[in-house]
């Protein structure tokens, strides 16, 4: 059969395993941002942790995903807690980095003003530096977003979800009628949940980012 008599075929199941593969983007994207955010917030004051927090989510990034994976299967077994884990791990660089980019531009001047009306520190991070900050961290999330998207298609050597198993079927079948159709249809259902996450987050920080600091 051809691509588009196999898309129409097994569009239940492409379907289920792209809500499976956007899922696991997303809810490995919150935790990355929140550990990314926090250790940003750890690390901006000082040139040092700046550098080693860095170099550590960048160290962790150049560990092949599959290497990774395969190191994690024995310690958590198969299935979503090695993807997690690795994909969580993977998306920590873009953030931190733009955390710490974003945290240390914000103008003393502002940072002072809020001092002299009396914020405490956590009160200034809040309401000033992270609000300031938040056009780096939100590209910082997006780039993570687009790298976990692909990646993700990896969990399926761990029999995780999402639209590697398509990919991984196909592969392990080449020569077969449907092998290509099924490593075609994997691979552009990446690209297509790739374009709409990346549509997501440009909508939402034209929600989120006032027009002055866009501009």
């Amino acid at each position: 059969m051809d691509f588009w008599e196999y898309l129409g075929s097994r569009h239940h199941q492409l379907l289920t395993d792209a809500g499976q593969h956007a899922a696991a983007v997303l809810q490995c994207m919150v935790l990355a941002t929140l550990l990314g955010v926090l250790v940003g917030v750890a690390a901006y004051r000082s040139q040092w942790a700046g550098d080693l927090a860095t170099t550590a989510t960048s160290t962790l990034l150049t560990v092949p995903s599959l290497a990774m994976i395969g190191l994690l299967v024995p310690v958590v077994g198969l299935g979503v807690p090695p993807t997690v884990i690795a994909l969580t791990l993977y998306g920590l660089l873009p953030i931190v980095r733009n955390a710490i980019v974003g945290l240390r531009g914000v103008d003393p001047a502002l940072v002072d003003a809020a001092r002299g009306i009396g914020m405490s520190g956590p009160m200034r991070l809040l309401r000033v530096e992270l609000p300031l900050a938040w056009p780096p961290i939100l590209t910082g999330i997006r780039v993570s977003t687009q790298m976990l998207t692909g990646i993700a298609a990896i969990a399926a050597y761990a029999s995780g979800p999402g639209l590697g198993n398509e990919i991984f079927r196909g592969l392990a079948s080449l020569g077969s009628r449907n092998a290509l159709n099924q490593v075609l249809a994997g691979t552009l259902g990446i690209i297509v949940l790739a374009l709409l996450f990346d549509a997501a987050y440009v909508l939402i920080g034209r929600l989120t980012i006032p027009r002055g600091i866009r501009v």
